[in-house]
């Protein structure tokens, strides 16, 4: 029911009510076994919720088919262990303290959980129960105080409140229940006011460029002249219109574009004859002026009539796609699939002043991680931008997922959004979460609109993932109450 709550088939309401049965269990079952009975379900979820991983091994790897199935089970049992450790909280508490107390306790529980997960080994936030809202707007608009913690801890309370109806007598149940009510009403009434405010006009007119190559054709020698001919027509179809900022998906270029003179000299040459600031994906390689450079970087340039003015490295590499974490002992993977890469992390998340106004640029899956996005809009950040690659994914639900987690990130910080993606799925996000505009997976053009400018600074920008920190207190408090005092 979990994995049915997310992007596809995308049926939200299943996840109001798809974790109720786990608590039930962790309340009549010893921590041992409730660790068990939770992690099984975990795994479950996150076996399904990340199927869109086996399209990538199957096509772009040399594991035997029979063994596909390999590296998704065991990103899917370190995910669902979280879950496991939720539910043996739940029962330690319940055992000593009681079920009320340990339902009560069980959102600030799962709230830590996914902050860990979002961090801990690099981090893997995908699938936070939150993102299963990103369509219902009124639910998501407590982002902005909580961030996508703040609607997981609501979720969670009323599953937790369902647990209790399951196992306790309405009596004892009821005051759960009528604590979920409130918390939701609150909820439902702050989106209701958020919402009553329209979102405001737009500033800037962006173009976004979805140019659809398929993955085995963007590096492809014999397919270079074709690539930039797709590039050079949707940039001069973009142009015409006029728009502020004409952005490329991630590691457009088919080349390394500051060792492509002739590719720089064109852009650069556009830029000037339509006085439109073009923003480029390319990896980069240092020494690129002409020495023998090692260090490969992703890297997003804001070319104008002067060339390069300006540039991001992405920050956050992806595991086993653009590195392999611990390669003096298995660095032997790169082997078998023909994704991963070697590159060099940068260090800063740069805002661009312009042209043409402030931006941040978040690269691919940085965009879900919300403190390093969080980094940008603190920098001064007024526009966020994503640049994507999705094409390793297929027609599968992956590309849903990733984009069902960036309206949360506009809420956040009352930005807009808008996002590049190689194949799809580009969009424009309003900075209340709506999502405006989209172009389908494998569909070619431009998608061109107009934005705001951020204009103010949220209570999550200033403090950021506070209901984290005061979630681990709380959980803290919880299980060191069940495991010195008096037992129940």
């Amino acid at each position: 029911m979990l994995a049915a709550a997310f992007p596809r088939p995308e049926w939200s309401g299943a996840a109001w009510v798809a974790v109720a049965p786990v608590f039930a269990l962790a309340l009549t079952r010893k921590p041992r076994a409730a660790l068990g009975w939770g992690w099984l379900a975990g795994l479950a979820f996150f076996l399904l919720l990340l199927r869109w991983l086996n399209f990538t091994f199957q096509v772009y790897s040399a594991i035997p088919w029979p063994l596909v199935w390999g590296p998704t089970l065991l990103l899917a049992a370190y995910c669902g262990l979280w879950t496991g450790l939720v539910a043996a909280a739940v029962s330690v508490v319940a055992r000593r303290r009681g079920p009320g107390w340990a339902l009560l306790s069980a959102p600030f529980f799962w709230v830590v959980a996914e902050w860990i997960r979002g961090w801990l080994f690099e981090g893997f936030p995908w699938g936070n129960i939150g993102y299963s809202q990103y369509r219902q707007l009124a639910v998501i608009q407590i982002a902005e105080l909580a961030g996508v913690y703040g609607v997981a801890f609501v979720i969670i309370a009323v599953n937790a409140a369902l647990a209790a109806a399951l196992l306790l007598s309405w009596r004892r149940a009821g005051a759960g229940l009528g604590l979920a009510a409130l918390l939701v009403a609150g909820v439902l009434a702050f989106g209701a006011w958020r919402l009553r405010e329209s979102d405001p006009p737009g500033d800037l007119t962006i173009a976004l460029m979805q140019p659809a190559i398929e993955q085995p054709l963007k590096w492809s020698p014999d397919h270079t002249v074709a690539t930039l001919g797709i590039y050079g027509n949707l940039t001069r179809a973009a142009a015409r219109e006029h728009p502020a900022l004409i952005v490329w998906p991630e590691t457009a270029s088919p080349t390394v574009l500051r060792r492509d003179p002739g590719l720089l000299q064109a852009l650069t040459d556009l830029a000037t004859s339509s006085r439109v600031p073009l923003l480029v994906g390319t990896v980069d390689a240092e020494g690129a002026d002409g020495a023998d450079g090692k260090e490969l970087r992703n890297t997003a340039f804001l070319v104008t009539e002067r060339g390069i003015v300006e540039r991001y490295d992405k920050i956050h590499l992806v595991p086993f796609g653009e590195y392999v974490p611990l390669s003096g002992v298995i660095g032997f993977v790169r082997e078998w699939a023909e994704f991963i890469s070697e590159l060099t992390p940068g260090s800063r998340a740069v805002v661009f002043p312009g042209p043409p106004a402030p931006f941040g640029v978040v690269i691919c899956y940085e965009g879900i991680f919300p403190a390093l996005v969080r980094r940008f809009v603190q920098n001064g950040a007024r526009l966020l931008v994503n640049m994507t690659n999705d094409g390793w994914f297929g027609a599968t639900s992956g590309p849903f997922q990733h984009l069902a987690m960036y309206p949360l990130r506009a809420v956040e910080h009352r930005t807009a959004v808008v996002r590049a993606a190689n194949t799809g799925i580009s969009a424009f996000i309003a900075p209340s979460g709506r999502i405006m505009r989209t172009m389908g997976l494998f569909e070619r053009g431009n998608l061109i609109a107009s934005v705001p400018l951020r204009t103010r600074q949220t209570l999550y920008t200033r403090f950021g993932d506070w209901l984290a920190w005061l979630a681990v207190g709380v959980s803290g408090l919880s299980l060191a109450v069940a495991r010195f005092g008096r037992a129940h």
